[in-house]
């Protein structure tokens, strides 16, 4: 019995023993390896590719081609600052002369609302409230008529249209705006006046003693159809591819979860549309017709050959009248003297600063929305 625990005790020491030579064998063993491959231990912590911790910033480095497009650029930029500003100065300069010499002084300018007297350089006779009324109602009829065309156009191409026949009509749509403006005019003044004569006899029948309707002896004559009216619908037509093109960049743009989400709980096309597309792309398309409204503000040609020229403002569509630039463009004949020119380019300034105001409106409520 004894000499069995013995031996068992002997055992046991020899196990102890053999797993102490064993580790420090191992360690041996290890010791060994890392001394034998010293740099592949290390390495492994620490090698990076190469240019990555050279102590050279991503965008630091500059050669002379960068430093020459950032001239260009910077010095494109500035220069179109620099064409804003110059006409600007010169238009103020221009018509200072001229303002100074109005008769009613520079507040007439704003409140004087009779035929323009120019011939007299001494004692002149002009002012904006006409002109200002008359444009304004022209392209405010223009974005009556063009907003809710524009609008179907945009919804149709970006959410009904077959592909197909996306991108052809999206070219016609496009077209339109580079129809030169006195195509325009030259159409709006032998066919489309005449065509809506009976329509505009009419008109004035059914709403007689409205003021918008309303006829007087210098009236022009329903037989031509050069009136406010139809200088309207040929802006509204001018205008209407801006609004479309805007629109529909607007409306391909609703985020396609919101699409599916509304699809997911059964809605029709038309509730996806009226649900999330209108919603999402409504500040694009008023910024869209902002832009169309600021250039029928400044549109000329068209308007000098479709409407009869009137310097009295009635408020009815059937009249006459002149805007800033038909104004202008009329007045060409005095331009050879200064001070005459003066009057005109005052009322130019008028107009530069007014479409400046819409399309600056229109600018940042686009660069909003993409925010």
């Amino acid at each position: 019995m004894t000499n069995n625990k013995s031996h068992e005790v002997e055992g046991l020491r020899h196990m102890a023993d053999y797993n102490s030579t064993s580790g420090d064998h191992v360690k041996l063993e290890d010791n060994r390896s890392a001394e034998a491959h010293p740099v592949t231990v290390n390495s492994s912590k620490n090698e990076q590719p190469a240019g990555v911790n050279d102590g050279v910033k991503s965008g630091s480095v500059r050669r002379p081609g960068d430093r020459v497009f950032e001239f260009l650029s910077t010095a494109s930029a500035t220069l179109i600052t620099v064409f804003i500003a110059a006409i600007g100065i010169f238009l103020v300069l221009r018509a200072l002369p001229a303002l100074n010499r109005n008769a009613n002084g520079y507040l007439g300018f704003f409140t004087y609302s009779d035929t323009w007297n120019t011939s007299d350089v001494d004692n002149m006779y002009f002012g904006i409230p006409n002109l200002f009324a008359t444009t304004v109602m022209m392209s405010v009829l223009a974005l009556i008529i063009a907003m809710p065309i524009a609008l179907g156009v945009a919804v149709f191409l970006s959410n009904y249209a077959p592909k197909s026949i996306v991108k052809p009509m999206g070219y016609l749509v496009d077209m339109l705006a580079a129809v030169p403006s006195i195509v325009y005019g030259l159409w709006g003044w032998l066919v489309l006046g005449p065509f809506l004569s009976g329509f505009y006899e009419w008109l004035e029948s059914w709403g007689a003693g409205f003021f918008l309707f309303s006829t007087y002896s210098n009236t022009p004559s329903f037989a031509t159809g050069r009136n406010i009216f139809t200088g309207g619908i040929v802006l509204a037509i001018m205008i209407l591819p801006i609004i479309a093109a805007t629109a529909r960049e607007v409306f391909v743009q609703t985020p396609k979860g919101h699409i599916e989400a509304a699809q997911a709980l059964g809605a029709t096309r038309w509730e996806v549309v009226r649900m999330t597309v209108l919603p999402f792309g409504l500040s694009g398309y008023v910024s869209g017709s902002m832009l169309g409204l600021g250039r029928a503000l400044g549109e000329t040609m068209a308007l000098y050959m479709v409407v009869s020229p009137s310097s009295a403002f009635r408020g009815s569509l059937f009249d006459g009248g002149t805007t800033f630039a038909t104004a202008i463009a009329n007045a060409a004949p005095e331009f050879n003297n200064d001070i005459k020119a003066g009057a005109y380019i005052a009322a130019g300034l008028v107009l530069f600063l007014l479409t400046f105001v819409v399309n600056a409106i229109a600018r940042s409520m686009v660069s909003g929305k993409k925010k």
